[in-house]
């Protein structure tokens, strides 16, 4: 399942975040803002539990979060940069990194780090946060490895998607679903996104 957020503020960021002419300072905002608006979307299902309250003028049922275990996972490294705002939502989360470099001949993912809590019996959530889905590979292993540790609540929170990466994704993982701003036209010769937002490590990191 593939969901796109439909959405005026959310289009509005996704604009600002595709201008070459927005600064590395703005474009992390942004990155954060956009991430935030995904976490709620994403999390309309999370586990609740009722709960009776006193309010100061009466006593009440009200619901409150029941997930203890919940493990954000970003691909390095420009994943790193939607953790923030991740974390401003799910403050008691762990978080657990893959690292995986692309390969500009192949564009298949290269794996060099991995740091994630093993699953203990299946009950933990983990979310996969990376800003773009491209060609489908550095998703398609981050959530392979998951699995093998043992995980089987998975999602995966994404600012920009290609149709060749979110056919790929399904192909390879049609249990996991993914969360987008927006979803592009195609991938160029080079498998960058179009229009897409060029690097997104690069411009959250002022690396251009």
């Amino acid at each position: 399942m593939h969901t796109v957020l439909e959405h005026p503020l959310v289009g509005h960021r996704v604009a600002l975040m595709r201008d070459r002419e927005t600064p590395p300072k703005l474009f992390r905002e942004l990155v954060n803002e956009t991430t935030t608006f995904l976490a709620y979307e994403a999390l309309r299902d999370i586990r609740t539990r009722r709960v009776e309250i006193e309010t100061p003028v009466a006593k009440a049922t009200g619901e409150r979060v029941d997930e203890p275990r919940i493990v954000l996972v970003p691909i390095l490294r420009a994943g790193m940069g939607m953790l923030d705002a991740m974390l401003r939502v799910l403050p008691y989360a762990k978080v657990g990194v893959l690292g995986m470099q692309r390969n500009e001949a192949t564009a298949e993912p290269v794996p060099y780090y991995a740091k994630v809590p093993p699953a203990k019996d299946g009950a933990e959530l983990a979310i996969v946060i990376d800003p773009m889905l491209a060609t489908g590979g550095s998703a398609c292993d981050a959530v392979a490895q998951l699995k093998k540790l043992g995980y089987r609540r998975i999602k995966f929170l994404n600012l920009i998607s290609a149709p060749e990466g979110i056919a790929k994704f399904e192909e390879c993982h049609p249990d996991v679903p993914v969360f987008t701003a927006a979803k592009d036209e195609r991938l160029n010769s080079h498998f960058y996104i179009v229009p897409g937002l060029g690097d997104a490590g690069d411009r959250i990191f002022g690396t251009l």
